[in-house]
């Protein structure tokens, strides 16, 4: 087997194994942004790679011949006890993946079909962990150092942590409706107060979440995340309040839950929304009585969280609607933020870009790139439906695209050019109609739109646009001036 490429020393290293090449190519599509990436096809694949690499976190399959996961996994506690482990299986294997859970300690287990998400968050997570690890290590070694190099490395630690997830470091363009947002969360940090926080996917809501916690007096505790969404309630319980040995079959071991690892520091309950009643029964106990019961346990276990809890849906009308409970919802919502979408902060959409461009093109191993005035206009005008994510995608394509170091606004897709959403476009046909007007103002609107999209993809060459359109230069230059658009 060939010797891996030279990998990134500033990215945490994720081994995935899985005998699926599809399934592989998946995962590192999810995960490769975020962190250097090693696949291997089969155990003995991961156990070379284990031995010449320092793995931080590794995904195995359940399924693979000769060797399950969770078999896998047991010989990778004992060679590699450093590796945190996650499995991931489907639905009907639960029960052998229960049953191994603890021999084989796995930190986590993701069911298929599985949400990118939440696959990344749970990795991200992990890496959090494996770095918790690490850090103990390093005090126990501090601490025989003695006291001063304990506390100048907890003083340099702190410092790191705070640069790294300052509110400044939220992206904004000077005058942002963010601004209030972040100084009022900034307030708010310091207090123990549990937390709201509303947007649609894609607005932030992670990164705000943990602006707050390293601004806030718990920062030398850990930051625990759970999308709610992505496990069922049976597991999610266990995920979080964790349970006893014997409390199932299979729980040969006692298992801790987020909330445990989170003691001192802060859990963040992404997609709150979408749990069950009968979940949130269990959780508003927790979080009004500061204790837990962990699954099949007689006894209660104090825990100090401070919980910040996030969702896309309108929880005021999911209370009245008596889809989530009233008495829950008054106990996270103690501050509620609202994260505004990119279309209502369009003068952020630039400096958002630059960033998400300057970082797209370091893990893509391409050179500085810059945006055309074209490509700006563009990026301003599409209402980003899909909020970062969907603006971070159509960056990676146009910067794939690109035959030079500036991208323009050629380079981005139709669906940009014609200003329109895809949700619009799959609808209404390849151009949106307007909604309201007479139909000649229809026509104009469709045949503006047609004028603007054909010459920002050609650059505003009036000879190309004429001959693509059918139009003489000057039939082409009137209708420009007609519908304002001879002014770049």
């Amino acid at each position: 087997m060939n010797a891996p490429e030279p990998l990134p020393d500033d990215l945490p290293l994720v081994l995935l194994v899985d005998d699926e090449v599809r399934s592989l190519q998946a995962m590192r599509r999810t995960l490769d942004e975020d962190f250097s990436i090693l696949t291997a096809s089969d155990a003995e694949q991961a156990r070379d790679l284990l031995e010449r690499h320092a793995v931080a976190v590794i995904l195995c399959d359940q399924r693979m011949p000769g060797c399950s996961g969770v078999d896998f996994l047991k010989q990778v506690r004992e060679r590699w006890p450093e590796v945190v482990r996650i499995v991931i299986s489907g639905y009907a294997d639960s029960e052998d993946i229960i049953a191994g859970v603890n021999e084989a300690g796995i930190y986590q287990y993701v069911l298929k079909p599985w949400v990118p998400e939440h696959l990344l968050g749970t990795v991200k997570t992990a890496v959090e962990a494996s770095n918790l690890q690490h850090g103990l290590h390093r005090l126990e070694i501090d601490l025989r150092a003695g006291t001063p190099a304990l506390r100048a490395r907890r003083t340099e630690k702190l410092r790191e942590a705070r640069n790294v997830f300052d509110f400044e470091r939220i992206v904004r363009a000077e005058g942002s409706p963010l601004d209030a947002l972040c100084d009022m969360a900034a307030r708010i940090a310091r207090y123990d107060l549990s937390v709201l926080i509303l947007g649609e996917s894609g607005t932030g809501k992670e990164l705000m979440a943990r602006a707050i916690h390293y601004a806030s007096p718990r920062i030398t505790g850990p930051f625990v995340v759970e999308n709610c969404a992505a496990i069922p309630d049976t597991l999610l319980e266990s995920e979080l309040f964790g349970h006893k040995r014997g409390a199932f079959t299979g729980a040969v071991e006692d298992h801790i839950g987020l909330f445990q690892r989170a003691h001192g520091g802060t859990v963040f309950l992404d997609e709150i929304g979408e749990t069950s009643p009968s979940f949130q029964v269990k959780l508003l106990r927790v979080l009004q009585e500061g204790e837990l019961r962990p699954v099949g346990a007689t006894r209660s276990i104090p825990v100090d969280v401070r919980v910040i809890a996030a969702t896309h849906r309108v929880l005021e009308d999911d209370v009245r609607a008596g889809r989530f409970r009233e008495d829950l919802y008054y106990r996270i919502a103690g501050v509620t933020l609202g994260m505004p979408p990119l279309r209502e902060r369009p003068g952020d959409v630039v400096p958002i870009a630059e960033r998400v461009l300057a970082d797209v093109a370091q893990e893509l191993g391409r050179p500085s790139a810059r945006f055309d005035d074209d490509a700006r206009a563009v990026l301003m005008s599409y209402p980003w439906p899909g909020n970062i994510r969907e603006l971070r995608n159509e960056i990676g394509r146009a910067l794939a695209l690109a035959e030079g170091p500036e991208l323009r606004a050629s380079d981005f897709s139709r669906k940009l050019l014609e200003g329109q959403t895809g949700a619009a476009s799959a609808a209404q046909g390849p151009r949106a109609l307007p909604a309201s007007g007479t139909l000649q103002e229809r026509l104009d609107a469709i045949e503006a739109m047609v004028l603007r999209e054909v010459m920002l993809r050609h650059r505003w060459n009036k000879t190309k646009a004429a001959q693509e359109l059918g139009l003489s230069r000057v039939g082409l230059r009137a209708k420009l001036l007609r519908f304002g658009l001879e002014a770049r």
